[in-house]
């Protein structure tokens, strides 16, 4: 079992470094602030738009945007900052976090969670301005700026993660869990279609040519598989940079440096 942990980046004890709670240039409270604001930010845009949906007549758009691929990314990045910050906030106050103590499997899908916000944001922000994106900006300013919130600020916030964390990179483990969930996602698409008529996405109707929906389907899939590849190797010269280069290992919680000291005296007193 503790292999099988140790595969999924959930070895036990669980982060004793604090590597999900901490930055190697922000001090802890300053990266849960961070957080809390990215989440509040992304919370606000989703309801923001569903009440701009209810003033324009259109509540039925707010029920659609269940079934697209981007809006479940904006619930993910929405709720991923929010639990994320907390665990910071806790780690400040009292140099431990609540992800430390919580159960076992929820360690392990924090873990694989972190790794969906680190790719899937990317993915959707390449698929949007590359295969949906018209060429033409947008006729008001409402679908400018919800368009950029969702496609744009999506992978700043996962860049932020990437670059200013001191996280590990992500278990190879987890890019199968990766290609389970897009096509969890892809059987979803389908479902929508079956039961309120319509494709999320216009690539995903087969009335376009099966060469083609399996050409967007499998490109899609090595888009994900290839972005999953750079973001871990950026996260490894992060590391290397950093820590080993510049000898940046992290601002920690001031509880968790005088428990480090205190080991220190005791492990120099048994010495002597």
């Amino acid at each position: 079992m503790a292999r099988i942990l140790a595969i999924l980046g959930a070895p036990q004890p669980f982060d004793p470094t604090h590597r999900h709670t901490t930055s190697w240039i922000l001090p802890p409270l300053p990266l849960a602030i961070c957080r809390i604001i990215f989440s509040i930010y992304i919370f606000t845009t989703i309801f923001f738009i569903f009440g701009y949906n209810g003033v324009q007549g259109r509540p039925e758009r707010s029920k659609q945007s269940f079934s697209f691929f981007t809006n479940l990314g904006c619930w993910g990045l929405g709720f991923y900052f929010l639990f994320s910050s907390l665990h910071t906030f806790s780690y400040a106050r009292k140099g431990q976090s609540w992800l430390q103590r919580w159960p076992v499997v929820l360690q392990v899908s924090h873990t694989v969670f972190y790794t969906t916000i680190v790719t899937f944001p990317v993915l959707v922000t390449a698929v949007f301005w590359a295969i949906l994106y018209s060429g033409t900006w947008f006729l008001t300013e409402f679908q400018g700026w919800s368009n950029t919130s969702q496609h744009a600020l999506n992978t700043f916030f996962a860049a932020f993660e990437i670059f200013f964390t001191r996280t590990s990179p992500p278990p190879l483990a987890h890019l199968p869990i990766l290609v389970i969930l897009l096509a969890l996602y892809l059987a979803l698409a389908y479902l929508t279609h079956a039961t309120a008529g319509f494709y999320p996405y216009s690539f995903l109707d087969p009335n376009e040519g099966s060469g083609k929906l399996a050409g967007y389907i499998l490109g899609i899939l090595a888009a994900a598989c290839v972005i999953f590849g750079v973001v871990w190797g950026i996260i490894w010269v992060r590391r290397w940079l950093t820590e080993s280069k510049l000898g940046m290992h992290g601002k920690f919680a001031k509880h968790t440096i005088e428990r480090d000291e205190e080991m220190m005296v005791m492990t120099s007193a048994g010495a002597k």
